[in-house]
């Protein structure tokens, strides 16, 4: 990897200095509110080629970064959406849950609770015997 971009370097600096050396010419810029002195038309070239760049660089990564913010927002919606499901059908379970008869009320019938009080008046009778 780092041999690779060692001879993206020099092929890149190589092409630089091969655009100043073919064009030599003096030229005049106008930056349009001021004139800027003249320069080599090659180094104007190859400073306009690296401003070009930087800026789509940080164009791109700015760029990025909205993309990746908006596949994680995607991401938590479509978590939030799953833990909704969950929770509706958790809520259903307990739902069920709470009107389902008791243990007692499947077993004797609806009467459960009235069969709990002849049993407690046989136990404080057996415990009065006792005393």
């Amino acid at each position: 990897m780092r041999f690779l971009l060692f001879v993206l370097l020099f092929l890149s600096f190589a092409y630089s200095l091969g655009l100043v050396l073919a064009n030599n010419t003096e030229v005049g810029v106008n930056l349009l509110f001021s004139q800027a002195p003249t320069m080599n038309l090659g180094l104007l070239l190859i400073l306009c080629l690296i401003l070009g760049i930087v800026i789509g660089m940080l164009l791109a990564l700015l760029l990025f970064r909205v993309l990746q913010n908006k596949w994680e927002i995607s991401r938590l919606q479509k978590a939030n959406a799953n833990l909704q499901e969950q929770l509706t059908q958790a809520n259903v379970v307990i739902d069920r849950q709470a009107t389902a008869p008791s243990v007692e009320e499947a077993v004797y019938g609806s009467t459960a609770t009235d069969n709990h009080a002849p049993q407690e008046e046989a136990a404080t009778l057996t415990k009065q015997k006792r005393d």
